[in-house]
């Protein structure tokens, strides 16, 4: 049985009946002692990141060990067995049950085992280890034509030893069930260190030495089964679904004593997976999206049983909520193709004839409109518009946290399950639940398989929010059981609804799960407090605790009344920023691999600090550590399902945290760099001079800068006036001439002027104001808030359309000035404000062309465009001219700003550039014009080229024809 936990700082642990005297630093010096290879962290910021997962809850570890083979995994086991320490393994950390939390020692399967370990094409399987991400494994199957089957929307970040405890599905369910269905073998270690592997003819051990163990257990399972057989026949593996408990059915005679069933869906009580060998099948050559509308999303689960006869791959169910949250966060053109209604259905059809596939899509439609619930539907054969639309239902679940109104929903009742043919009596009663208890959500899920995913707006931050929350979750467990469901269907039942597993199951088979238990732990090591001897449901939560909370911000963080706390607390640890693939987000930590360098982490690092937990507050150590690699990128502003700035929160604590204190030698350096390029500007010559000499690289060490880069020449501080010389056109917008422009290329402001006059947008250039970027991303508010006062005020007595030529200086403008200056001026001004590309988009709509347009581009878009403007404002404005091929570069270059150009960062800056951009510049064919709008994007091109081949130009030099047209 597990025992229970001291709770509050989480240096020492209960086990058993006694206090363990085992603390962090005894923990840590025992695993170095006899693990010198395990690399293992106990200091706060470290914690703190493993505080959390997607859940609503919050269990601060000892320590958290980052194991690299199962050597170590088995090593380590055995040390805190010894000790006494609970061990609780996670993956991505993306559980909404709390699944991956405890008290002891944590490790973190995914930082280094996640590799693909063999592929037989032939016999359809792979042995993967547990850290690997699904997309990543599909990527090393899909060249033959094989694919895992299940699929849960966190595929591009949860791991398949996540999956596996929790017997994950996803949204091909109908067609692929759950992972234990496609499990034939695990690699195991149990809690006292034993390496086992169980396959389909049972448990055997790794070492000779332990075979006895291995047939002790293996009998003490079998004595679990015979002496439970009627209850588990009748009780268990009713519906298609039920995940809840253990599943005990498999053990049974007629089903072969199958123990990896049986693991799966245990969630790391039992045993740890260090690895897999799964069955792959066949992808089917031909599939076909049909999108279905409702008026209700109980309407569309009363046809689900007559899409099930049609033999759908999926059927995917979600309501008008999640489809207006999507478009709330991501603007009304992330969600389009939809047919009319409040509610829809994706059903996935498949086979191996497309016109067969087709047939029975045009088939279904027809005998949907004939039973007239269906408001409208269509066929979608393209596949980027069928990627987009599947893109809502994934996307939406995170999106769906934070409603319209900016109200938060929680999950803890999001996994509920009932035979489908019962769906839409249980969704009726649902929601007949939720209006009693005046609750309101968003309500979503695998309708094919009768698993219902739901956000609610509890408030599990005040008492009475808490005692509310708990007496809906019984009642609401009381409910699906009438309607013979699951207080599970994939996330597993974890802290939120272990408690809950007496209204679902008798005292009998409570007690078999827990004999089941202790048979592979016995001492209850692993992730206790979990479906055996579980926590209140209520413990532990997150926001049931008191926290400091900053006063003041220099940031106004309008869409956060709460400040900075209630900034921080936007992460729900959904994880999206731990993909590696799709948007930009987030750089470092594609680059590393590593938590702490997560946007998810840094949030989870800050809200420790605001609680309090951390020392310092804002001269936190570990704050700021966790803050070092962020790039200041934006990107995670707009891809974060929740919108979590990282950018104004670093901004923002690097202003506190060395308010009064000598700062780093960059922010005196490149944080002043505006005015430093304006002296050097008034003696360029000399300057160039010393800076090309022998003395340059002391100079940049000096200032904190890399001297691996070659630094760019200045200009004359009226260079850039040569090309935008006054015209008898009246001005009809302001171009704005920044810093870095008039310094380094200020050639670009003679380019973008004769463009925009070309476009019928002549414009009068300013190069006299300052968006204050690089005083923001050092901190130095104060100093930005005076050059922002400055620079709406004079901008604000012009007129027209504001067009910036650098991206993050647009940004600036856009976001930060009204942020950081409380002005009616303030706004008006960021208003007005347009990117190069936004404002020639509004003249090609107008029917402008351009007298020069290439055939082919390299687009390396701004991750401030990207984020603030939309990610597809320039790709858009090409295509738009006319360009034929654009290849597009997914992701950040690595330099942004100040970032690539300090002397520690320079490593991580090249590295974050390997993981798309070099690999594109590599392969591009020669001549081929390479975009890059962003004066550190150009900069960070040209030093990966080198010397001898063209960098990157800007939009305006792209398009410039300074040749003016022949007379017709």
């Amino acid at each position: 049985m597990a025992g229970r936990r001291r709770q509050g700082h989480g240096r020492r642990v209960m086990t058993g009946t006694s206090l363990s005297p085992v603390t962090a630093e005894d923990l840590v010096e025992a695993l170095r002692l006899e693990v010198p290879s395990l690399r293992t962290d106990a200091s706060g910021g470290r914690r703190a990141q493993y505080s959390y997962d997607a859940s609503n809850y919050r269990v601060p570890p000892l320590a958290v060990a980052f194991p690299a083979t199962a050597d170590e995994v088995a090593a380590a086991h055995r040390v805190c067995h010894r000790l006494g320490v609970p061990v609780t393994v996670r993956g991505a950390g993306t559980s909404m049950a709390g699944n991956a939390l405890g008290t002891g020692l944590v490790l973190d399967l995914s930082r280094h085992m996640r590799r693909v370990l063999e592929i037989d094409p032939s016999a359809r399987t792979a042995r993967v280890e547990a850290g690997i991400v699904l997309d990543d494994l599909q990527a090393a199957v899909a060249p033959h034509g094989l694919v895992f089957g299940p699929d849960p929307s966190s595929h591009n970040r949860c791991t398949i030893g996540g999956m596996i405890g929790n017997d994950a599905c996803g949204n091909h369910s109908v067609r692929y069930g759950r992972t234990g269905e496609h499990l034939l073998g695990l690699d195991l270690v149990l809690a006292d260190g034993t390496r086992v592997v169980a396959d389909r003819d049972g448990l055997h051990a790794v070492d000779e030495a332990d075979r006895e163990r291995v047939a002790r257990l293996t009998a003490s399972l079998r004595g679990v089964v015979e002496a439970n057989l009627a209850a588990i026949r009748l009780t268990l593996g009713r519906i298609p679904r039920q995940i809840s408990g253990y599943q005990l059915q498999h053990l049974l005679p007629e089903n072969g004593f199958d123990v990896v069933r049986a693991l799966a869906g245990t969630e790391g009580t039992c045993a740890t997976v260090v690895s897999a060998t799964v069955r792959l099948r066949p992808k089917p050559p031909a599939s076909l999206l049909i999108a279905l509308g409702y008026d209700d999303v109980v309407d569309a689960a009363e046809d689900v049983p007559l899409i099930l006869t049609f033999s759908p791959a999926a059927v995917e169910g979600m309501d008008e909520a999640m489809v207006a949250a999507m478009r709330h966060r991501r603007g009304a053109s992330s969600v389009t193709g939809l047919p009319e209604g409040r509610a829809w259905l994706y059903v996935d059809l498949d086979g191996d004839d497309p016109r067969q596939v087709t047939a029975d899509a045009e088939r279904l439609l027809g005998e949907l409109k004939a039973a007239g619930r269906m408001v409208s539907g269509r066929l979608i054969t393209d596949r980027s518009e069928r990627a987009s639309l599947w893109r809502v239902r994934e996307d939406g679940a995170g999106l769906a946290s934070r409603l319209t109104d900016g109200s938060a929903t929680w999950p803890g009742w999001e996994d509920a399950a009932v035979a489908p043919d019962r769906l839409s009596g249980y969704l009726r009663d649902f929601r007949a639940l939720m209006a009693e208890h005046r609750l309101t959500g968003v309500l979503y899920g695998h309708f094919g398989a009768g698993c219902v995913h739901v956000r609610l707006d509890f408030r599990p931050d005040t008492a009475e929010g808490r005692a509310a929350m708990r007496a809906f979750l019984a009642e609401a467990a009381r409910l699906v059981v009438r309607h013979g469901g699951t207080l599970s269907g994939e996330h597993g039942d974890g802290r939120a609804r272990s408690e809950l597993l007496s209204v679902m199951y008798d005292q009998q088979m409570l007690d078999a799960f827990a004999a089941f238990k202790h048979a592979w732990d016995p001492e209850g090591l692993l992730n206790p407090g979990i479906l055996v001897d579980p926590r209140p449901l209520d413990a532990d939560l997150a926001l049931d605790t008191g926290r400091t909370t900053a006063t003041s911000t220099v940031f106004a963080l309008r869409e956060d009344p709460g400040g900075i706390t209630a900034a921080a607390n936007r992460c729900v640890g959904v994880g999206r920023c731990r993909s590696h693939i799709g948007g930009v987000m987030c750089p470092s930590y594609r680059a590393t691999g590593d938590e702490q360098h997560s946007t998810r982490g840094r949030a989870r690092t800050l809200q420790e600090m605001l609680r309090g937990a951390l020392p310092g507050g804002w001269r936190s150590r570990d704050a700021r550590e966790a803050l070092d690699l962020c790039l200041s990128c934006r990107a995670c502003s707009s891809d974060c399902p929740v919108g979590v700035d990282m950018a104004t929160y670093k901004s923002e604590f690097l202003h506190h945290h060395y308010k009064w204190r000598l700062r780093p030698l960059s922010h005196y350096s490149l944080g002043w760099l505006p005015l430093w390029a304006a002296l050097a500007g008034r003696m360029p010559r000399p300057v160039n001079a010393v800076m090309g000499s022998r003395l340059g690289p002391w100079i940049a060490r000096l200032g904190g800068v890399t001297p691996k880069r070659r630094l760019p020449a200045f200009h004359g501080h009226r260079a850039w006036l040569r090309g935008v010389a006054e015209t008898a056109q009246a001005p009809a917008a302001v171009l704005v001439v920044d810093s870095f422009t008039k310094a380094f290329r200020p050639e670009l402001a003679g380019a973008a002027f004769r463009v925009l006059a070309d476009a019928g947008l002549p414009a009068q250039a300013r190069g006299d104001v300052c968006c204050g970027l690089t005083w923001i991303t050092t901190g130095q508010l104060g100093i930005a808030r005076r050059v922002l006062g400055r620079t709406a005020a004079v901008l604000d007595a012009t007129e027209g359309p504001i067009v910036v030529t650098e991206p993050s200086c647009a940004a600036a403008l856009a976001k930060d000035l009204p942020e950081l200056v409380d002005s009616e001026a303030a706004r008006r001004v960021a208003a007005r404000v347009q990117t190069f590309a936004g404002a020639l988009a509004e003249r090609v709509a107008a029917g402008w062309r351009p007298r020069r347009v290439p055939d082919e581009v390299l687009l390396q878009t701004h991750c401030h465009q990207y984020a603030v403007f939309g990610a597809g404002q320039q790709r858009d404005l090409l295509r738009d001219l006319g360009i034929d091929k654009i290849t597009e570069v997914a992701g950040c270059c690595g330099a942004a700003g100040n970032f690539g150009f300090e002397q520690e960062h320079y490593d991580i800056s090249l590295a974050v550039a390997d993981q798309a951009l070099r690999h594109r510049l590599e392969a591009v064919a020669p001549g081929t014009p390479v975009l890059a709008d962003g004066i550190s994007c150009q900069m960070q091109i040209e030093h990966l080229v080198g010397d001898g081949r063209p960098g990157a130009v800007h939009l305006a030099q792209l398009l410039d024809d300074p040749q003016p047209p022949s007379p017709s």
